[in-house]
């Protein structure tokens, strides 16, 4: 059962700029060569920019059972250490100069909060993930409550 799930979308701001991106090529393309180029190079800067928008926003969170997820990334709940929601400029320092180059990260910066998750596994050289949620306080109980059911 999913206990937290959260996708990481990108703003609904940078889909409106993509389409004045192409837009703009478009406008570019059509004064020099005309339609016969225009429309595909402004399709296909619009289609190229769809896709690494899609793909940038569609990291996961996911909590169930047994298991967090963060992109591809799986630890059992069992070897979550302590968890701590992090905003404002504690999320800014954690990100920043804090920042542990061993973590293991999900950071997105249209979202400002962030998780740190410690990890309690002696095989594991990292030593916490640091996840950016829209929900920080949230995914920090639905961590808490699943490493205390574990435990």
């Amino acid at each position: 059962m999913t206990n937290y799930r959260e996708r990481l979308w990108v703003p609904v701001l940078w889909w409106g700029l993509l389409v004045a991106l192409a837009g703009a090529v478009w406008m570019v393309y059509h004064h020099a060569y005309g339609p016969a180029v225009s429309l595909p190079v402004g399709l296909g800067v619009l289609a190229l920019g769809a896709a690494l928008l899609f793909a940038y926003g569609r990291a996961l969170i996911a909590v169930d059972d047994t298991t967090l997820t963060v992109g591809r990334a799986r630890i059992p709940l069992a070897n979550v250490g302590t968890v701590e929601a992090l905003d404002g400029e504690r999320a800014r320092a954690a990100r920043g100069p804090e920042l542990d180059p061993r973590a293991y990260t999900v950071i997105r910066g249209y979202a400002p909060a962030v998780v740190r998750v410690g990890v309690d596994d002696p095989d594991d050289p990292t030593p916490y993930w640091l996840v950016t949620t829209r929900r920080p306080d949230r995914l920090a109980a639905v961590l808490e409550a699943a490493r205390q059911h574990t435990a």
